[in-house]
């Protein structure tokens, strides 16, 4: 594809999807640097990603903008007051015992959901777009629970939804995934930062009063 073709395509973008497209973006650069002011802003952009996706035949991802609506509205409270004694949470490691039963919830989602979009319905890429779903699933859970790991998740399936988005032409939302790629290397650099800052600040001895 020659560079006016990719411009034609991006230009002739719905304006429902560049919406979706802005508010997209401003919510994971938001999430990278740490501020809650993602969740209200996910909330938006997944109330746009419902129509792009339903007109895109992308049944499974228009299904998962509605729990991530929720599971915004869970990971709001949860970043204020889910830490020890109802405090704001803080960067951890996903414990091991969580990833068994994450990875089967997952693989259950994909052959279950996969199976009913390719029975019943005239759904695009069913099995892939429901593996992605489920990736995205638990990358948003761990999110929720300021897990780092959530990023390595979110770097994955972004690598898959680039080209899944451009071959329905979703131009800009295929463009807005090639970004985010970009922001989650960039998220899971400054989590680890603040995990580190986090974990001296405990050992830090604490100042002797003075007399």
């Amino acid at each position: 594809m020659s560079w006016f073709e990719l411009w034609t395509a991006v230009a002739g973008t719905n304006p429902i999807e560049w919406v979706a497209f802005a508010t997209g973006l401003a919510c994971v650069a938001l999430a990278a640097i740490g501020t809650i002011w993602n969740f209200p802003v996910a909330i938006v952009s997944c109330a746009f990603y419902v129509v792009v996706f339903h007109r895109a035949q992308l049944y499974s991802d228009r299904n998962l903008q509605f729990v991530f609506i929720a599971m915004s509205l869970y990971g709001w409270y949860e970043w204020l007051r889910g830490g020890k004694n109802h405090s704001a949470l803080v960067v951890t490691h996903t414990p091991l015992g969580e990833w068994p039963w994450l990875a089967l919830a997952a693989a259950a989602y994909t052959g279950g959901f996969g199976y009913y979009l390719h029975q019943h319905t005239d759904a695009s890429f069913p099995y892939l777009d429901s593996f992605t779903t489920a990736i995205s699933l638990v990358a948003q859970y761990l999110l929720t629970r300021k897990r780092l790991e959530n990023w390595l998740l979110w770097i994955g399936v972004d690598l898959i939804y680039v080209p899944m988005y451009w071959a329905k032409s979703l131009h800009a939302t295929s463009g807005l995934y090639v970004l985010y790629l970009g922001l989650a290397a960039y998220g899971y650099w400054e989590w680890r930062r603040l995990m580190r800052q986090a974990s001296l600040a405990e050992l830090q001895p604490a100042n002797p009063a003075t007399r």
